[in-house]
Parts: structure tokens; C-alpha cells; sequence
């Protein structure tokens, strides 16, 4: 083989071969981080003071910047149409069951008639429901997608931030930050 055979050879595998790189670099840099685990720049900072109208239909109030003053707080953005809402569900009605918080949720981006009907067949944890229709709240609050968990301090400041459902592997560290709140 010659020189220009072999450097020819070498010009055509080039190409793919910086691609092979790229994909591994891509792969390995986006499988790398756990998304629940992003810090949140709203961590010590007071909860966004917004007021959202209640879910029509439900004996409940709407959500008010005086939710989250005088006790621990536990906001939860969820939809009718998120799966992993549906998924960790019972894990909020079990934290709606402990007197030590108060537990509320942003209804993201749905319909009442389908928020209704999915508090209507789960069951429905919150004392309190605020509806972000236009998905302004949830900017406010940093919130990446649903389900987004938060717990706020007696002093109505974000404490903790849970990206992602409430699940198995998570509800302990929730519970760990309820009781660091609480006391």
C-alpha cells in the first residue's frame, strides 16, 4: 500500500472517528448528572409571593403568598397530564397525613375539569391549590417540569427542592428535610 493509499484510508476514517469521540463525550457528559439532584439558585431565598386562583369545582382555597408563613410547607407543581405525577401521588397523600407540614399544589398547565377528575380518582393531599394555566408560577419558582416538589420554612424561605417525583429512593430525604424544618 502507499503512502497516499494509507493517507487517503486515514482522511476517510477521520470523519468518523470525531464523531465516535463526539457521541462518547455527549453520551457519557448527559448521563452523567442526575437532574433531581441541580441545585437551585432559589435555595434560601423567600417563596415567590404570588397569589394563583383556586381549582374551580373544589371547597379549597387558592394559593397566597400567607401559604407559606408560620409553618413548614410542602408545594407540589403537578398535572392530570404527567405520569410521574401519577407516580408519586400516593407518596403525597402520605405526607398530607403528617401534621408537622402543610402540604399545597400548583396544578401546572391542565385543565380543571382534568385536575378534578385525576384529585378525584388518586385522592387529593393539598390543603390548598393554586392553577398556573399560563406556566408564569412555575417560572417564578425555577421550575424545570413536573412534578417539582419544594419545602418551605416557617419563615416562608425554600429550603429544599426535589426535581422529579416523589418516589421510593427520594421519600426518605424528603422526610430527613421535614424533619430538619420542623425542628
Amino acid at each position: 500500500m502507499s503512502a497516499t493509499s494509507a493517507q487517503r484510508k486515514l482522511l476517510l476514517l477521520l470523519p468518523f472517528a470525531a464523531f465516535a469521540a463526539l457521541a462518547a463525550l455527549f453520551f457519557f457528559r448527559l448521563g452523567a448528572g442526575d437532574p433531581s439532584r441541580l441545585p437551585s439558585v432559589l435555595i434560601g431565598k423567600p417563596a415567590p409571593s404570588l397569589s394563583l386562583p383556586p381549582l374551580g369545582g373544589l371547597n379549597m382555597p387558592g394559593l397566597e403568598p400567607e401559604a407559606f408563613k408560620g409553618r413548614v410547607t410542602l408545594l407540589n407543581v403537578w398535572a392530570s397530564w404527567c405520569a410521574p405525577c401519577r407516580d408519586e401521588h400516593p407518596y403525597l397523600v402520605r405526607l398530607s397525613a403528617d401534621k408537622r407540614i402543610s402540604v399545597v399544589g400548583i396544578n401546572y398547565k391542565d385543565t380543571e375539569e382534568n385536575a378534578r377528575a385525576f384529585l378525584a380518582r388518586f385522592g387529593n393531599p393539598y390543603a390548598a391549590i393554586g392553577v398556573d394555566r399560563a406556566g408564569r408560577a412555575a417560572i417564578e419558582w425555577g421550575v424545570y417540569g413536573v412534578p417539582e416538589t419544594f419545602i418551605v420554612g416557617r419563615d416562608g424561605r425554600i429550603l429544599h427542592k426535589q426535581i422529579g417525583p416523589i418516589d421510593e429512593r427520594s421519600f426518605p430525604a424528603i422526610l430527613k428535610e421535614i424533619e430538619k424544618a420542623a425542628n
